[in-house]
């Protein structure tokens, strides 16, 4: 079976990212690209990478088009605009959302980190699109909230953990890094070549972060108990990846923890657990995994976390077409079967 499928938003680096992926997908035709601000024009002209290998005209929004032309729709628009579209286009298609804006169930504290939601019925339906977690409940979803990066990165060592109650839920701290790109494509001083290249800062540092209540949310349902965090983000100077390092605390040994991880994810293709050394953001640049490790630090109770995305792919993109894989019924591999991009 062969899908088509559409791209709200295609020329930032998420559905420049998508564009990427789907192109190469055995079981998937894009049809229809659109943007907010190049309609009219070739992607290629905006995206000129794909230059004499994908050139379609970019589209303006038609609802009854897209719902006649598209089997699955992703929307990489900006947070607070995705759910004013997406809400024309469903259930006449099935939608994956990389925006924040059907993330968090709780329409108040959504309203706290964005702003108001007027979409409350769309957000009690949507589906959490952590794939590897909720898989069972993506493959019947008419619409997927796509996860964060950082929030990819935090839940997929942490939720397992969390579910069997092997790790103190309490005092989870988490320093995570990610590449410029996680910032998007438009223009900015604080993520101009100058300003980040040759160095390295942390950034929203406290409860600043929008990634903080959409975590909060996903650990407190895995530990089925009201979960805080403190959550520090730095900017790297590369142009893409993410590693995440987690400080907590158990009395379970290393291998009680790192069995535990294997388990979980033993039919998981993207997600790898090393043994005997630690992943960095070179091993899965370009790629749809992530690679987690970890260590008890003796004598204390302390555990050290290290897990690694790239935050374009399995962070945004590859993880949007794998959730697309589950709803379709594709091998969850399809289009993302690759190795990382060297050097």
């Amino acid at each position: 079976m062969t899908i088509s499928a559409g791209i709200l938003g295609a020329t930032g680096y998420t559905g420049a990212e998508l564009i990427r992926l789907l192109y190469a997908h055995p079981e998937v035709k894009i049809a229809y690209c659109s943007s907010r601000q190049h309609n009219g024009r070739k992607v290629s002209d905006i995206l000129e990478f794909l230059k004499g290998t994908y050139e379609a005209v970019l589209e303006e929004f038609d609802a009854e088009s897209i719902t006649t032309r598209c089997d699955a729709v992703f929307s990489c628009l900006p947070h607070g605009a995705s759910m004013g579209y997406i809400s024309r286009i469903v259930p006449g298609v099935r939608v994956i959302d990389l925006s924040a804006d059907f993330r968090i169930k709780d329409p108040a504290t959504y309203s706290l980190w964005y702003a108001e939601h007027g979409y409350h019925d769309l957000l009690d339906s949507a589906v959490y699109g952590l794939s590897e977690v909720y898989r069972e409940q993506i493959k019947s979803a008419q619409l997927v909230a796509n996860p964060g990066c950082y929030p990819t990165s935090v839940l997929l060592p942490l939720v397992p953990l969390l579910e069997s109650n092997l790790i103190d839920p309490y005092g989870i701290i988490v320093d995570s890094k990610s590449g410029v790109s996680g910032a998007g494509r438009g223009l900015s001083l604080k993520t101009h070549i100058c300003e980040v290249g040759e160095s390295f800062s942390a950034y929203k540092v406290g409860r600043a972060h929008r990634h903080i209540p959409e975590m909060e949310q996903e650990l407190t349902r895995a530990a089925k108990k009201s979960i805080t965090m403190d959550f520090i983000p730095h900017l790297l100077p590369i142009t893409r990846g993410m590693l995440s390092t987690i400080y907590l605390r158990t009395t379970r040994s290393e291998k009680e923890l790192r069995e535990c991880l294997k388990r979980y994810y033993e039919t998981s293709p993207f997600v790898n657990i090393l043994s005997d050394s630690f992943p960095s953001t070179k091993d899965v640049r370009g790629t749809n995994r992530c690679i987690i490790a970890l260590a008890k630090v003796e004598p204390t109770d302390r555990v050290v976390i290290v897990s690694v995305i790239d935050n374009l792919t399995k962070g945004a993109s590859g993880q949007a077409v794998q959730n697309m894989n589950i709803m379709f019924g594709f091998d969850e591999n399809a289009g993302l079967d690759s190795i990382p991009l060297f050097p």
